[in-house]
């Protein structure tokens, strides 16, 4: 597989289970990272600001577990 066809898959896998991808390419800290502030982003939607923080953390990390 070439190097470019390697970037996909962590993506495609963050896209369903958020921090998967950073799992496969090794990076165990950034994916407990990611599940904090999603855990996070979950507890302040009752204040109404995880509505954007919550899409915005999923989106980065998607994003981050195809270009590192």
């Amino acid at each position: 597989m070439s190097e470019n066809g390697t970037h996909g898959v962590p993506a495609l896998l963050s896209f369903f289970v958020p921090g998967l991808g950073q799992i496969i390419k090794g990076e165990i800290f950034k994916a407990i990272g990611i599940w904090i502030g999603l855990l996070i982003g979950w507890l302040l939607t009752f204040v109404l600001i995880g509505f954007i923080l919550v899409p915005l953390i999923w989106l980065w990390q998607i994003y981050d577990a195809y270009n590192n």
